[in-house]
């Protein structure tokens, strides 16, 4: 694909499903399997756009507006959408693949995509904010529906962005429809929804500790980076499951716990509200219970950890930290973010569990471990179908139902189409990958978008 530019996390993204059938019996059994890669890894359509707005001193300003519906063979397109400067296609290319087979683990009906914009969010007012999504959902809304692409907030987009653009495409389409998640409570919004990715990450989790014999989450120590709702509503459940929590993040440094001090819930809340209002961690008032560590990420400052929650953003754990977490002990590592672990930080975890066998670190990719964000979003889409509401318990209990079989999955796939060694703990990496892949692959054979020339 020399014709074409360089997209490297996209790139990185594909690599490391097709690495996963390589290094399995996928292809050796299925070898028209290859077609399938070939045809799934070019999005359906790729929608590019101009964002053009007004700022509060009257001056026009201009961003790049993207949707990638990247496969729906499983149901309606369904993706967040990214506000940041670092937004391009190749790495909302990557988001949407990788999505495509994430919903797929959470065996709802949701196909996979991803969009957004340059747009930073931050230092902007609200009426900046609220013009800017106003004219990105004029254009995006002739692309979208509830039966067609249901698109949901992620970095940038939170629940105050989400009613903006809902508003805008109502009134745009003259339609009050499920046709994003997230939404306010009062107008379409499921309950846990917030706490979904955290949450799920957790519950998630809770199977590895069990399946390698590691007990329940009491007494356990967990480093988590990240300091938005995921990192927040993650710290919050394993500190309600009796672990404790020795660090959070952002993009300008860390906060690590000194001595047997921990981040508690009432840090947590503080640190929630300073997010909401687009502080940075460096002016949380730690009273001297934290250390802020500013430009580093929490890996190599936290000591010794049993669990690590990477919850930030992409490749937040290079192949260094990978080696620092297994010389501190860290038996378990699973993603918060999308793709929080470089390829070759994955490489360490992968060649330790199978060197070390069940005294190994277990890896757990995001696209199972983080699933439960958009199995939420894809309650939300089923309550708001059927026009009611499910309380919060029942909504939790499908959410640990979710996260249930996608481990299950992962781990039974991995089984069936990979060498697992005696006293070995099967490769979730591989096994997410191959079972995602091949229920999409299958979905799309079965609608005629790849066949057989043999």
């Amino acid at each position: 694909m020399s014709n074409l530019p360089s997209e490297p996390e996209f790139e990185q993204a594909y690599k490391e499903l097709a690495s996963s059938l390589e290094n399995s019996t996928v292809f050796e059994k299925n070898p028209e399997y290859r077609i399938a890669l070939e045809v799934a890894s070019i999005p359906e359509r790729v929608i590019q756009f101009r964002v053009v707005w007004e700022d509060d001193a009257g001056k026009l300003q201009v961003n790049r507006g993207y949707r990638v519906q990247f496969n729906s063979a499983l149901g309606p397109y369904k993706g967040g959408l990214r506000l940041h400067p670092s937004v391009n296609l190749s790495i909302l290319k990557f988001l949407g693949f990788e999505q495509t087979f994430k919903n797929a683990l959470t065996g709802l009906n949701m196909g996979g995509a991803k969009g957004g914009s340059d747009f930073n969010p931050k230092g902007r007012t609200n009426n900046e904010i609220r013009r800017f999504c106003v004219s990105f959902m004029r254009e995006l809304s002739k692309h979208i529906g509830a039966d067609t692409d249901v698109p949901a907030g992620d970095i940038g987009v939170g629940g105050r962005e989400i009613g903006y653009l809902f508003g805008t495409y109502r009134k745009e389409r003259n339609k009050f429809e499920g046709v994003l998640t997230g939404k306010g409570l009062d107008w379409g919004g499921s309950l846990i929804r917030p706490e979904a990715t955290g949450y799920g990450l957790v519950y998630y989790v809770s199977h590895m500790l069990e399946h390698a014999g590691a007990g329940d989450w009491k007494g356990k120590r967990v480093a988590i980076s990240g300091s938005g709702n995921v990192a927040q509503f993650a710290a919050l459940k394993c500190i309600e499951l009796g672990a404790t929590v020795a660090s959070l993040s952002d993009s300008q440094g860390a906060l690590v716990a000194q001595g047997d001090r921990t981040i508690t819930p009432e840090d947590i809340a503080a640190i929630g509200e300073l997010k909401l209002n687009r502080g940075a961690l460096s002016a949380y008032d730690t009273q001297g219970s934290l250390k802020y560590i500013e430009g580093a990420r929490p890996w190599l400052h936290v000591g010794s950890v049993d669990v690590a929650l990477p919850c930030a953003t992409q490749n937040e754990v290079s192949k260094e930290e990978g080696e620092g977490l297994i010389a501190c002990g860290a038996k378990f590592i699973a993603e918060g973010s999308n793709m929080g672990c470089t390829q070759a930080a994955i490489d360490v975890f992968e060649a330790h569990r199978k060197e070390s066998k069940g005294e190994a670190i277990w890896y757990a990719p995001g696209k199972a471990a983080n699933c439960g964000g958009v199995a939420v979003s894809g309650l939300e889409m089923a309550q708001n179908s059927a026009r009611l509401s499910w309380t919060s318990e029942e909504v939790d209990e499908k959410l640990k139902g979710i996260m249930k079989n996608a481990f299950f999955n992962g781990l039974n796939t991995a089984k069936q189409y990979t060498k697992v060694a005696e006293g070995e703990l099967p490769s979730l990496v591989d096994g997410s990958n191959i079972a995602g892949f091949v229920k999409v692959a299958k979905a799309m054979h079965d609608q005629g978008d790849w066949w057989s020339t043999a």
